[in-house]
């Protein structure tokens, strides 16, 4: 088995590689001077099972081409099977047609990974359960639940006046799940838009008066949202609120207005690097998945049972 990474995310690829107690696969991945991507394999990988771990987080293209030049690089040079780790899979949000003439790029990212060369995809929370699909190979969708689930136990000891929130509709099942999990009621977030250009309407399905409230989501873009339901849920009477989230893409000046907002704590995993902005943020903590990725990679290339991961 070899592991090898791209510049995505250098720190979680690492901190796999350390979990695994093995090093990352010698590779240079660079730009020519017109940003072109050149990748090149320094250590024999004829017959090995390679696994490829990049995110295609900010920024996308260049984090997607990475990928895609790396898979064909492993094929070239006969690697036996090709996993493409993904933590954070870019286009997700793009996983249907939204208006006329609009694009499925989560299904084009898909045909482009599978054409590349990569026999299987390992990722993690997609947005849309459905998008594993979109591949025409084995596609393994792990779940942070049980690493957030645990960091929640361990920094809130008592359980009993909590509330997980889905901050919308869609995000009933993900927030059910932990909800369970926690032996902890449930409440929906409900957004509505009277009309066009008019700003989004919050009603609360559930009794928050009095609770401990988390908000729980697969994705925090530029965080307008997330606050915008923190403050709904202030307003009918929270004690606090703070947001478990899978993957942080904090994007625009989502990290000031998480600073300025009424969110106690936002806790996102390490699926994409972050910069020091979001580092040095005294309201976000990140809380690391390396654990969960190393072990369904081992488990993958031992042929073990990868959903037993979740039972």
């Amino acid at each position: 088995m070899k592991l090898l990474s791209g510049n995505s995310n250098r720190t979680l690829s690492q901190a796999i590689a350390a979990h695994l107690d093995m090093p990352l696969t010698k590779a240079q991945v660079k730009r020519f001077a017109d940003n072109e991507v050149f990748a090149v394999i320094e250590e024999n990988v004829r017959g090995e099972d390679v696994f490829v771990i990049q995110s295609t987080s900010y920024p996308a293209n260049d984090n997607l081409m990475e990928l895609l030049i790396m898979t064909d690089a492993l094929v070239r040079a006969s690697a036996r099977r090709i996993t493409a780790v993904m933590p954070y899979f870019g286009y997700a949000r793009q996983d249907r047609k939204t208006g006329g003439r609009t694009p499925i790029s989560a299904k084009l990212v898909a045909n482009m990974i599978t054409r590349a060369g990569a026999h299987r995809v390992l990722t993690m929370d997609l947005h849309a359960g459905q998008i594993q699909g979109f591949f025409d190979i084995p596609t393994d969708n792990l779940l942070a639940t049980p690493v957030l689930a645990q960091d929640i136990k361990k920094h809130y000891r008592e359980t009993g006046d909590l509330m997980i929130v889905s901050p919308d509709v869609g995000g009933v099942v993900r927030a059910r799940a932990l909800a369970k999990r926690l032996d902890a009621d449930l409440a929906i977030v409900d957004k509505r838009r009277p009309k066009a250009g008019e700003s989004e309407v919050m009603n609360i399905i559930g009794d928050v008066q009095g609770r401990r409230c988390i908000l729980f989501d697969d994705i925090v873009d530029s965080g307008g949202t997330l606050v915008n339901a923190a403050q709904a849920l202030m307003d009918k009477g929270a004690t606090e609120v703070s947001a478990y989230i899978s993957h942080g893409v904090l994007s625009g000046p989502a990290v000031q207005r998480i600073t300025d907002g009424p969110l106690k704590e936002l806790v996102i995993t390490d699926s994409i690097e972050q910069p020091d902005e979001v580092l040095n943020c005294g309201k976000i903590r990140t809380v690391s998945v390396a654990p969960l990725i190393g072990e369904a990679i081992r488990r993958i290339a031992n042929e073990e049972s990868v959903s037993k991961l979740f039972d």
